[in-house]
């Protein structure tokens, strides 16, 4: 058996502010679980932010799937530490919306020359 059987590539993701991603790839061993690929990381220990005690604090994601801590990872798979929202997005985008009117958004943004609104 080759040393690539028993080895795997993850990549851990962690965004601490909106657009600012920290990406981290690791070679682990086969059977690896999600908490010993974050401990790995460094990142729990580097971010004392990141509290993965409180479930509604922060969320652990494969590929963007929900998983618990003692998931055993695959070859190739992406964690993501993903931190709880501070603003719900149904209230960012009406206030978006409401900022940049309706004359350049959403269905109206294109009128042809001529035509009627909302056309």
């Amino acid at each position: 058996m080759s040393t690539h059987d028993t080895s795997i590539h993850i990549t851990v993701m962690y965004s601490p502010a909106p657009r600012v991603v920290h990406e981290r790839e690791l070679p682990l061993s086969a059977g690896t679980t999600v908490m010993q690929a974050l401990q790995q990381s460094g990142f729990l220990a580097e971010c004392p932010e990141i509290d993965l005690s409180q479930t509604e604090a922060f969320t652990v994601c494969i590929w963007g799937k929900k998983t618990t801590p003692h998931h055993v990872l695959r070859d190739l798979d992406r964690i993501e530490i993903v931190r709880p929202l501070t603003v719900d997005p149904k209230v960012a985008r009406r206030e978006r919306f409401q900022k940049q009117g309706t004359s350049r958004a959403g269905l109206f943004s294109k009128r042809r020359e001529g035509a009627k609104p909302g056309y």
